[in-house]
């Protein structure tokens, strides 16, 4: 059975006095009120507050009930503007029986049912009014049209058919939001103005329950909605590495947080790993969150060392909002050399799992959380074993007020460390495992795997200092396209190249290499021992050089420069066919 509909057994005995008289003192009606009050309105939940009243209501003040809400109000928590036929369109939210036959109520007018109810029937007047509906014995002809309506007019109007029915509208700072529905057995007492009275203490206390449920929902589904537009719909598939992710959003009683990850495309086909939690939970969270991921993808597109991204990102965010503190690891991978550098502003701790499956934390400094203070930040460098899994995460995944954070940190390994290979079947099982009940934050995973890249993916060629070399990196890249039946691309592909390695032969040191890397784009690199970079310039007609730069810019996608350790590297982009 639905847990929204309550069933329970009729009324007996003196259970039913108050019922039955004429004359309940005012002293138990104030009394039943009073309990209603206390039981209704316990959760910012529309389907449980809507149940609480059926809790309340069946069997102490009618055989059966039903809360009876406007469908858009509970699709999009937009109110409807009403029909031009005064017809009202309404979901059957909970339903409370103590009649004979209960299961045939059940059957009859199931639950999350959406009816429109023309505006001769008893529910449609008393929603169009604003004011309840009695009929003291329901006669048949109505029960009829009730039943007509629904499409089981021989089975509704058995049970409605003589029934004491009272129709109450559930209003709330004006406004008309449903309705809810009280009958009694025919033989029973009926109806009168004091029933009439209580019952609309009842609407009226769940009306505002009701209400503030759909505020609470609306605001929610906001910041859900702001949230899941700002994380990335899909991520880039990085060359050299399998990438897994998973966010899930905090507990009704939480809030929407502003967890959110990142894979960034960098040049060399390198990619940055980003993991970012702004503390706090709301729209506003939600908001700062999409500022941070935006001005994170910024200072990734200046190829900057992960110590000073996350240096001028909390600068950034002290400028964005003073109050909003947020924490952060950020990763860069070459696939080239495996090389990994992390760097983290008050985040929880990388986790590395190893070939063998065993797991370690990757030590580091952790640094003040992004929006506190302006000291530096410390980068680890380490090279990851072909095979081995990266697991960025936010500390909901590990985190609760029943667990400390160094036993979710060992859970986790624990979880990691088993015999799942599938990066996707490992995030499902970490994010189920992990999920602490009502009071669970928001969690955001991310799982990368590294691997060696294959000989259709890189080749690279060492070139001497010698100018007549020339000639045979253009004969390197020719057969290198051949093979990876990129030919054409070759035309263009030697001119690039031919340029790149001449600029690094007349005013780069060695040694100087070639490398071709195919990923999303066809990448060619040239790295040489000095660090100037080139810097492009408009040559006059009688200036014999300085045109070069200019033919990569005509038909690149395109191009850049980027230190390294042993001086700089010039890259050239161009688009696969």
């Amino acid at each position: 059975m639905n847990r929204n509909c309550l069933i329970k057994d009729p009324i007996e005995g003196d259970q039913s006095e108050w019922r039955r008289s004429s004359a309940v003192s005012a002293n138990e009606r104030l009394t039943f009120l009073n309990e209603a009050s206390r039981r209704i309105g316990s959760t910012l939940d529309l389907v449980e507050t809507s149940r609480e009243l059926m809790d309340v209501a069946v069997p102490r003040f009618a055989d059966t009930a039903e809360v009876l809400i406007h469908d858009r109000l509970v699709v999009d928590g937009e109110f409807p503007s009403r029909a031009l036929d005064g017809t009202a369109l309404v979901r059957r939210m909970a339903l409370g029986v103590a009649a004979d036959d209960p299961h045939a109520w059940v059957r009859a007018v199931p639950l999350d049912e959406v009816t429109a109810y023309p505006p001769e029937l008893p529910h449609a007047q008393c929603m169009a009014t604003g004011t309840p509906l009695m009929y003291p014995h329901l006669d048949a002809e109505t029960a009829r049209l009730i039943g007509g309506r629904l499409d089981r007019e021989g089975a509704i109007a058995a049970l409605l058919t003589g029934t004491s029915f009272l129709a109450v509208p559930l209003s709330a700072r004006g406004r008309v939001l449903g309705c809810a529905v009280f009958t009694r057995r025919p033989g029973g007492p009926s109806f009168d103005e004091q029933d009439v009275a209580v019952a609309e203490e009842l609407a009226a206390r769940t009306a505002v329950c009701v209400d503030n449920a759909l505020l609470y929902t609306r605001e929610r589904r906001t910041a859900l909605t702001l949230q899941s537009s700002l994380l990335p719909a899909e991520l880039p598939h990085p060359l050299g590495m399998e990438i897994a992710s998973r966010y899930l959003p905090a507990s009704d009683l939480m809030g929407v947080g502003g967890d959110w990850y990142d894979v960034i495309p960098l040049p060399g086909c390198r990619s940055a790993l980003v993991v970012g939690d702004v503390m706090g939970h709301g729209t506003r969270a939600a908001a700062t969150m999409g500022q941070l991921r935006t001005a994170a993808r910024t200072l990734a597109s200046l190829d900057l060392p992960p110590d000073e991204v996350l240096f001028r990102l909390n600068l950034m965010s002290q400028d964005l909002d003073p109050t909003q503190i947020a924490t952060c690891v950020y990763a860069v991978y070459d696939p080239i050399t495996r090389n990994c550098s992390i760097a983290r502003a008050g985040h929880v701790p990388p986790i590395l799992l190893h070939p063998d499956r065993s797991t370690e934390i990757v030590e580091m400094s952790p640094g003040l959380p992004l929006g506190i203070g302006s000291e530096p930040l410390e980068t680890r460098e380490l090279t990851l074993p072909a095979g081995s899994v990266l697991a960025l995460y936010t500390d909901g995944l590990v985190e609760s007020r029943r667990r400390d954070i160094d036993a979710g940190i060992m859970a986790l390994r624990h979880l990691l460390a088993g015999p799942l290979q599938d990066l996707e079947d490992m995030c499902d099982l970490t994010i189920n495992s992990q999920r602490p009940g009502h009071e669970r934050d928001d969690i955001a995973l991310l799982l990368a795997r590294v691997r060696d890249l294959d000989p259709d993916e890189m080749a690279s060629f060492p070139l001497s200092d010698d100018p007549r070399f020339v000639r045979t990196a253009r004969r390197f890249v020719r057969n290198t396209l051949s093979a990876w039946g990129l030919t054409s691309l070759a035309d263009t592909t030697e001119l690039i190249v031919s340029e790149m390695v001449t600029n690094a032969l007349k005013h780069g040191w060695p040694p100087i290499e070639l490398r071709l890397l195919r990923g999303r784009t066809l990448v060619c690199e040239v790295a040489d021992g000095s660090s100037t970079a080139p810097a492009p310039r408009s040559p006059t007609l009688d200036d014999d050089t300085g045109r070069g730069l200019m033919l990569i810019k005509r038909f690149a996608y395109r191009w850049g420069t980027r230190p390294t350790s042993q001086g700089k590297i010039v890259w050239v982009e161009q688009r696969l066919p």
